[in-house]
Parts: structure tokens; sequence; C-alpha cells
């Protein structure tokens, strides 16, 4: 044999992984470039729960795993997010005049602790009440924070605290959180529905909230609330951070139907990075016993009653443990790739212009790959890697988000 004609064969593979690496090369950076100009926005964290915790400081970079935080200013600078959505979130009391009255108080106290912490690093982050404010200040290099409510319990029967709410900065309110409340059905609520939908208050929330120009939430709602909020509602709605059920079969998932019904409506669904949201988690003896054991220990059947059941020193010291957990079993969490894939679903049922981010970041959302929020340009990476445009991903990053922001306040206003 000839071994003059074996050198191009034996060159070939060489030749293949050098034209790999370069074209991954090529992709990494046209993904950093589109990630660095567009205006990122996550529509849903639970950050402000740390802030009664004396060891959290929002303005210093903090370990994900020892402070059991996902969100800082110094990791969305790291991971080009320029705005977020903080929630002032309040699982589900007693249903009582006194449960009521705590919940407020403790509502407002949130809010205060937002407020406290944005007056005091005045040049990391400021309060965006409109997608314009965002903007400008993403210009200033500072952070744009929004404010929304989950859970409609703190109002209990009073549909003033809206008003309250609203001129205090919550732009949206997620109606009811993993129990049925007096405004709805929840998803979740183990005891079932309860009004079918709507409660008669809770036709009069929906109502109230598009005079306020509030974006109105259906992101742990039962089924029937939904198409009920549908109905109702004279502005787009959105879901600020759940996922397709067609791909992980939970409650808290919409639907195709859902989805379709959703896009009709002009709204947006903002992709949930929760893993057992994203993806079903396969058996893993280890980590099952490890979960039983964990769920024993604190007396409650899983995450939502965790957040709704233990008081506040209780639920720390949980979220501690399980966030342990997850950094534990980091290989079995779904991945950006998975994530995707939901967007992928979502682009196909309602197309590209009813698609966003509300990763749930310190409310249990992560993923094995996109751990926290310095981590976020592993999604437009993806995203590019699957063909993604430049103007399809700064309208999954924001520009979906702010048209509906934009089309409620028109609603409040009367324009249309």
């Amino acid at each position: 044999m000839n071994v003059r004609f074996m050198l191009p064969l034996l060159a070939l593979p060489l030749l293949s992984t050098a034209q790999s690496d370069d074209s991954e090369a090529k992709l990494l950076k046209k993904a950093a470039k589109i990630h660095e100009k567009a205006f990122t926005l996550d529509t849903h964290a639970d950050t402000p729960m740390l802030f009664s915790r004396p060891d959290f400081n929002v303005s210093v970079e903090n370990d994900a795993i020892k402070t059991r935080s996902k969100v800082d200013f110094p990791r969305m600078r790291k991971g080009g997010l320029d705005a977020i959505f903080w929630a002032v979130y309040l699982g589900q009391g007693p249903r009582t005049p006194e449960g009521h009255a705590t919940a407020k108080a403790k509502a407002l106290e949130i809010f205060d602790s937002i407020d406290k912490n944005l007056k005091k690093y005045p040049n990391d982050a400021e309060l965006a009440l409109t997608p314009e404010d965002g903007l400008r200040i993403g210009k200033t290099g500072k952070r744009a924070i929004y404010i929304g409510v989950e859970n409609g319990y703190p109002m209990g029967q009073d549909l003033g605290m809206l008003q309250v709410f609203f001129d205090k900065g919550a732009r949206y309110m997620t109606l009811c959180h993993s129990s049925n409340n007096d405004i709805c059905d929840s998803s979740t609520d183990p005891k079932g529905a309860e009004y079918q939908g709507l409660s008669k208050l809770g036709e009069q929330v929906v109502t109230e909230m598009n005079r306020l120009g509030m974006v109105v939430d259906i992101s742990h709602v039962s089924d029937s609330t939904f198409y009920d909020v549908i109905r109702l509602s004279k502005a787009p709605i959105v879901a600020t951070h759940s996922c397709a059920r067609a791909l992980c079969d939970v409650p808290r998932n919409l639907t195709d139907d859902m989805l379709r019904t959703l896009a009709k409506n002009n709204g947006v669904i903002q992709l949930n990075l929760l893993s057992a949201y994203v993806k079903t988690a396969k058996p893993n003896s280890a980590k099952d016993a490890e979960m039983k054991s964990f769920l024993a220990k604190w007396n409650v059947k899983g995450l939502p009653e965790m957040m709704t059941k233990l008081s506040k020193e209780e639920s720390e010291k949980a979220f501690a443990e399980y966030t342990q957990m997850q950094e534990k079993y980091l290989k079995d969490m779904a991945t950006v790739k998975d994530a995707v894939d939901h967007i992928d679903h979502f682009v196909k049922i309602m197309g590209i212009d009813h698609v966003g981010i509300g990763a749930d970041f310190d409310g249990g959302g992560a993923l094995a790959d996109c751990f926290d929020v310095s981590q976020y340009q592993n999604l437009t990476t993806e995203l590019v890697r699957r063909g993604y445009s430049a103007k399809d991903i700064n309208k999954i990053w924001s520009g979906n988000f702010f048209r509906v922001m934009k089309a409620v306040q028109k609603v409040a206003e009367n324009k249309v």
C-alpha cells in the first residue's frame, strides 16, 4: 500500500476537530455578543425572603450553596442580568381576620425591606415601574429592580390593598400560591377546588388589577382559575414562572390548550428553572430516600407545603438543607438544554412573541448548569445553538414581557 495516500486520511480527524473547536468558539462569541446587547429580565425571584437574615448582603457576591442565595448585584452583573422582579411572597396562612392582618403586616415589611436595600445601595440598583424605567436604568450600569406580589393572601378581602401594593411599586400579583385563598383555587391545594376557579372576590380582584394597570399572574392557579381569568381580564395576562405540562407533567405547569389560549390573549409564559418543573427526575434510590427523610423530618409533603406550613425560622433551616441536597445531586437536576426544550415547545405552540424567563431563583429555581444568575449566559448560548436569532432572543429576554406591561397600562388608561 502506498503510504502517501494514507497521510490525508490520517489528517482528517485532526482537521475535523479543529473545525469543530473553531465553530464552537464562534458560537460562544456570537452568543456573548447577543447576551451583552440584549436587555435581560427575569420576572420572578424570591430574594426578599433573604433580607431578614443578618448574614445576607445583596451588594456582595454570595456563595450559592453556603448562603442559599441565587441572586445578588455582583452575580447579576456577572451573568449579564439587567433587571429582575423581586417577589413580595407570603405562604398561605389562616384565612381569618387575624391571619389576613398578620399577612398584610408581613407583606408591608417585605416592601419596606426592598426599599431599604435599594436606598442602601443606590449605586447598584434602582426601582423600576415601567419598561422605560428599566431601559433607562440599564443605561446607567445599575440593575433595574421591579416588584411583584406572590400570593394575593395578604390583601385579605380588602380591594383597597391592591392600590397600596401598586403605590409601593408592585406591577404584578400572583393570585394565589400553593393553597386556595379567598381569591381563587390553587393548582396544588391538597383539598382540591373550592370555587371551581375564581371566587366572587377574585373576579373583583381581576377587574381592579386591570383598572390599576397591574399585571395578573396566573402561575400557581388551577386550570379552571386560569380560564376564568382569561374570560374576565380586559388586559393580557402572564405566567411569571411556569413550564409546559406536555414536557413535565405537574399541575403547576400549563397544558398546550392553556398555552394556545394564553397566546390568543396576547399574554406570555415565563420559563421557570425549578428542576422538578422542567424535567421529571429519573429514579435515584439514595436521593429518593434522602428526600423522603427530609420531608418526614419537617412533616411536609413537598416544597409548596414547606413554604406554607413552616415558621420563618423553620423554613430557612429547611431550605438550607434542601439547597445542600441540590448540590449533592447536581447530576440528577435538569439542565439548560432541558429548559430550552420548554422554550422550543412554547414557540411551537404559541409563537415567539409569547415566551420569556422567570427562573424562581431563591424560591427553589436552579438547574445543574444554571444554578444562579451568574450563569445566565448559558441560556442565551443554548438559544443561539438552536438557531434563535438576536431578535428572537431579545423578545424572550424582555421584549415580550415589556409588551404585556405596556398593554396592561393602556387598558388602565382606557386607551384600548
